[in-house]
């Protein structure tokens, strides 16, 4: 996976849009649909780990967007380069997969299989019940990660990623 002049850059939202707040990257990728961007490709998924490894072969950067639970304030964004460290396990509890995101993360890790640049982003859930919709603070935060994603983008274009 190589650095070229056009990199291949990859967003995917993840989630279930029948557990409220677990479709919040769900919704960031349909809004970041409608952006209507060449520069990037936008996928939707359940986040099931072997499939993702899948989606992001041959991407030189991919920014994947998840719900999360790790204690924060509901609507709080985090980031993590998860091409530098691993991600906190226990951030992403509320897998409903037995092959996670982590998993996946760490075993593209292993495998040498992971993209160049791996920016994963996650919004902390109040709701994580059975239900559509989200929550009032999960999607007021949506608008943030979509413009943070977007700004992600511009970066890897240029060739600067942190």
């Amino acid at each position: 996976m190589g650095r070229s002049s056009n990199p291949e850059i990859l967003v995917i939202g993840i989630g279930n849009a029948y557990r409220s707040d677990d479709g919040v990257g769900l919704v960031a990728a349909r809004r970041l649909k409608n952006q209507g961007s060449r520069s990037f490709r936008v996928l939707e998924h359940s986040g099931e780990g072997a499939d993702l490894m899948n989606c992001w072969e041959g991407a030189d950067a991919v920014i994947l967007v998840d719900a999360v639970q790790s204690g924060s304030k509901p609507g709080t964004l985090h980031r993590w380069n998860a091409s530098r460290r691993p991600l906190p396990a226990r951030t992403f509890r509320g897998s409903s997969h037995a092959f996670s995101l982590v998993a996946a993360v760490e075993l593209a890790r292993v495998l040498r299989r992971l993209p160049q640049h791996l920016i994963v982003y996650g919004v902390e859930g109040r709701d994580f019940r059975a239900g559509t919709g989200l929550s009032f603070e999960a999607e007021e935060a949506v608008g943030d990660v979509v413009e943070r994603v977007l700004r992600e983008v511009r970066q890897v274009s240029c060739g600067r990623n942190g």
